[in-house]
């Protein structure tokens, strides 16, 4: 099994990835601590937030192997390669850019570019992508990737955008691989604030909801 599938098959039994988006520096660290201590094993580091390298390899070093850790919101080439150095297990793109795939596919990680249009998808997979994340998933919601899965069954998808904790089983019992979720599982506020209780009762919420733990 390679690197990528062991992913995958990790991805599907996480079944929720909390994407961290901060704006200072110092504030990705115990944003992470939060969120695993509240159940979550999935975390996705940004690359619009501050050193995102430095803080993704840090999470590494600290947590070891046994957290699934991504790195998101890539879109050049060299972006891959300081997630790749940094400990990266999934690398995320917000949209669908060949030479970007192409990066993400060489660097022996499970890629997940978005994607929102069957064509996108269709070229995803065309170009080697084994999973794909659905974004904005708001647009369409349940009911469109419901649909996407009757010409594309078997697709391995994780919805990202619009998922709160009242709609994370939906989209689980749809078909997604995982789900994504950031504002409602990790609101920018409480980050700022440093009320790092906040996210992790936010993270038990969203376990809970997901099958991973006891409401």
């Amino acid at each position: 099994m390679s690197a990528a599938q062991e992913t995958l098959r990790r991805l599907r039994e996480a079944r929720v990835i909390a994407v961290v988006r901060v704006e200072q520096p110092g504030q990705t660290a115990p944003a992470v601590a939060a969120l695993h201590d509240g159940g979550l094993r999935a975390i996705e580091v940004t690359w619009t937030s501050p050193a995102p390298a430095d803080e993704l390899a840090a999470a590494r070093a600290r947590y070891g192997p046994g957290l699934l850790l991504g790195a998101g919101t890539l879109r050049a080439p060299a972006d891959v390669q300081a997630a790749v150095e940094a400990g990266a297990d999934f690398l995320v793109s917000p949209h669908l850019d060949p030479r970007l795939l192409d990066a993400m596919l060489e660097a022996d990680r499970l890629a997940l570019p978005g994607v929102l249009t069957p064509t996108e998808v269709a070229r995803a997979l065309e170009a080697g992508a084994q999973a794909v994340k659905l974004f904005p998933s708001s647009l369409g919601g349940v009911d469109y990737l419901k649909a996407l899965l009757d010409p594309f069954p078997g697709l391995a998808v994780v919805p990202t955008g619009g998922v709160n904790e009242a709609n994370v089983s939906e989209w689980l019992d749809a078909g997604a691989l995982a789900v994504g979720a950031s504002g409602r599982l990790c609101p920018r506020d409480a980050i700022a604030a440093g009320r790092w209780e906040e996210l992790s009762e936010a993270a038990a919420r969203f376990a809970a909801a997901a099958g991973l733990r006891e409401p």
